[in-house]
């Protein structure tokens, strides 16, 4: 796969397919991109599909300085990204950790952004006591997987430890890329002014609430639950969430009409 260098290190990413909108994938916590390998046959025939891995994931460089695992400079990485691909604006899907961002990008860089996809994610806290408790469970993991490596990853569908060279970046990413600071994602989910799709497994609880949420505030926010489906359900249940996915992606399609 090739490599864009970024400040911090090189992000290793892959372009698959072509036409407009183009799609870029981003991961949760701990996966990396492969955990959108099944899904790209399903829509890169129709569009530019780019993966990448989270700075401290997979085939990305870990830096130690914990500066470059900011949520400001995995934005950049994702602008940068569009920019090498020569997409001026892009559809953002992402899962978890990755949701999470992208709806950080779409209020940050909203000219960039033709569409949102949201995967089991959730826009943060407004209570500063559930943000704390966020905020320990992050620290907790860290302090796990600095412990035992990655073979102390959970068990969902998306996560394989054999993925990563070590723990070391992803001990990074939980202190510095998982962790909360404010509000700023949820307060801006009335800003978000492209069509959203939201997805999440119907076994999935923690983000059933989450999922409510966002299809409540954003504007032009749709939401699908996927039957029998846990934290990653393009994994789980790859043919319903592939479905969703390219009826969405039709849709933004024939709305911006011609490239």
């Amino acid at each position: 796969m090739p490599i864009l260098e970024r400040p911090g290190g090189g992000i290793r990413y892959q372009v698959t397919g072509a036409g407009s909108p183009a799609v870029l994938l981003t991961h949760g916590f701990a996966a990396t991109s492969a955990m959108f390998a099944a899904n790209l046959p399903h829509i890169a025939d129709h569009h530019q599909v780019i993966t990448w891995d989270l700075r401290g994931h997979g085939g990305s460089d870990y830096p130690a300085d914990p500066q470059y695992y900011s949520p400001a400079h995995a934005l950049e990485d994702m602008a940068a990204l569009l920019t090498r691909c020569e997409s001026d604006r892009a559809v953002l899907g992402g899962h978890s950790l990755g949701g999470y961002l992208s709806l950080d990008f779409a209020l940050t860089f909203p000219d960039r952004v033709a569409g949102l996809v949201l995967i089991d994610t959730g826009p943060g806290f407004r209570n500063d006591a559930a943000r704390d408790g966020w905020n320990r469970r992050a620290e907790g993991t860290a302090a796990r997987l600095a412990g035992a490596g990655p073979g102390a990853l959970g068990s969902s569908a998306e996560l394989h430890a054999n993925e990563h060279r070590d723990a070391s970046g992803l001990v990074q990413a939980a202190r510095h890329t998982l962790t909360q600071r404010d509000s700023h994602v949820l307060d801006g989910l009335p800003r978000i002014a492209v069509p959203t799709l939201v997805v999440v497994g119907s076994e999935d609880a923690p983000f059933l609430a989450a999922a409510d949420y966002m299809t409540a505030k954003i504007p032009q926010a749709r939401k699908v639950v996927i039957p029998g489906a846990g934290h990653a359900p393009n994994v789980e249940k790859r043919e319903l969430f592939d479905a969703e996915l390219r009826r969405f992606l039709d849709d933004i399609t024939a709305a911006e009409g011609p490239a």
